[in-house]
């Protein structure tokens, strides 16, 4: 668990990377590391999330924990805003109607399973984040894409179509990891007030 005042200084580091973004392209925002606590200095794997008007922006992430959390949050926070291939870069005009999200990645841990029944079975619609893997072909969803996809068929159907297989796909080399998240979030108000948003 990221304390309240860690969470407000992960969102301020994200912001302030689309923002430098956003006033030199091609600039990257470092955070000073000497100013920050160390709960915020180990590794982490993190998901940024953007949305306009309740819409998907942008969302780029780590799967695995390599870097300190808030050089994580940093680049993942500019890339979401202007390097995801789904979307063209974030305007100045977007930026002041964002919501930001952060979600922290516990480790991945594989699930044993004999066949897809079996796997859906073990699934925890609402709380896992799943990892699904054959051969070069990987893809992800958040705990929060069961908002949008709650049936568990449905979910494993759009997570290998994600991962570019058909959606009927099978195979005994199919690897699926689940993971879970800490969430929270800010509005981006035109006045710089930043209301935030506390989940898990």
């Amino acid at each position: 668990m990221i304390r309240e005042e860690n969470q407000s200084l992960l969102l301020t580091i994200a912001r302030r990377a689309i923002e430098t973004g956003l006033q030199s392209p091609g600039s990257h925002y470092s955070p000073d590391e000497r100013q920050l606590p160390a709960e915020l200095k180990k590794n982490g794997a993190t998901f940024v999330t953007l949305q306009v008007n309740h819409r998907l922006r942008g969302c780029i992430g780590s799967l695995e924990a390599y870097r300190p959390l808030t050089q994580d949050v940093a680049a993942n926070a500019y890339a979401a805003a202007f390097s995801d291939p789904r979307f063209s870069p974030l305007s100045m005009a977007e930026f002041h109607q964002l919501h930001l999200s952060i979600s922290i990645l516990t480790e991945p841990h594989p699930i044993e399973f004999s066949d897809e029944p079996d796997l859906l079975r073990q699934l925890q619609p609402g709380k896992d984040g799943l990892i699904l893997e054959s051969g070069h072909h990987r893809s992800t969803f958040l705990p929060s894409v069961w908002e949008t996809l709650p049936d568990k068929t449905l979910f494993i159907e759009q997570l290998k179509r994600k991962a570019g297989l058909p959606e009927s796909y099978w195979s005994d080399q199919l690897r699926v990891s689940r993971y879970h998240t800490e969430s929270f979030g800010c509005d981006i108000k035109p006045t710089d007030q930043v209301a935030y948003s506390h989940g898990h």
